[in-house]
């Protein structure tokens, strides 16, 4: 007797599907790892811009408080009249343009005569700023200089004990610290243009818009300067400050920059000297 089997045959993948499944699975992860990439891009460049938008709203905030309390005491606070511990202006220049006696005007659009020892620059001007005030006043009766000014596109903040016969412009430019990165108001024009192309409401005019401008008392309301007879520093009340920083690289998507622009104002509380 012959033994017939019964074995069943058991059908598999072929070749050909087994080529197939896995191509489709490369595309699939592929896509997948795709996505995670941009996500992941995506995510570092809002942080940059994040990031960038709390230092300058944190620089803002410094720098409007400086100009609240700058002209902190006046004089007439001190019967000895010690010149460190009174303020001379509310806004310091240099030696050189006849600091604390002679009044110089502010600087407008590159103008001024309130001259300090870096070439083609003035204070207070456009995007240099000297501060005369007391920082510390519970803990000293002593004023200080504080300097905030553009170079590049950095703006450093620096700070210096008042001194009899001392040069604010010289004392502060020695102890310039970074303070905001990236800040892009006085940017060239071809930069202008390539920023306007994106935002169009910035850099009106095509022209650097300057992180400091000011008005000036003239016995009655505050006006902007320069005006005639009041455009010196003793007569600065307000200061506008406007703020236009760039985040450290590109969007990762559109590859445009990532622009924020702050303003604040600071007005002086202390009477004028």
């Amino acid at each position: 007797m012959r033994r017939i089997s019964g074995g069943v045959r058991q059908a598999g993948f072929s070749l050909i599907e087994l080529l197939v499944a896995l191509g489709i699975f490369l595309l699939v992860t592929g896509a997948a790892f795709t996505l995670l990439g941009s996500s992941q891009q995506r995510y570092q460049t809002e942080s940059q811009v994040l990031t960038s938008f709390q230092e300058a709203r944190l620089a803002l905030d410094q720098i409007v408080r400086d100009v609240n309390d700058s002209g902190y005491p006046p004089p007439t606070y001190f019967v000895s009249g010690a010149p460190e511990q009174s303020a001379s202006s509310p806004f310091a220049w240099s030696l050189g343009a006849g600091y604390p006696n002679t009044p110089c005007q502010i600087a407008t659009g590159g103008g001024g005569s309130c001259t300090t020892a870096t070439a083609n620059n003035t204070s207070p001007g456009d995007f240099d700023l000297i501060v005369e005030t007391n920082p510390t006043p519970l803990t000293s009766p002593n004023v200080s200089w504080i300097r905030y000014q553009l170079l590049g596109t950095t703006l450093y903040r620096g700070t210096a004990p008042k001194v009899s016969g001392g040069d604010p412009d010289a004392a502060t430019s020695t102890q310039l610290v970074p303070f905001v990165q990236n800040v892009i108001n006085n940017s060239s024009a071809a930069q202008i243009t390539q920023y306007q192309t994106i935002y169009p409401s910035m850099f009106p005019l095509g022209a650097p818009v300057p992180i400091f401008s000011y008005n000036c008392d003239t016995g009655a309301a505050p006006v902007a300067c320069p005006f005639s007879g009041y455009n010196s520093p003793a007569n600065i009340r307000d200061v506008v400050v406007t703020l236009i920083v760039s985040a450290p690289t590109p969007d990762a998507t559109t590859g445009v920059p990532r622009i924020v622009q702050l303003s604040g104002r600071g007005r002086r509380i202390n009477p004028n000297q």
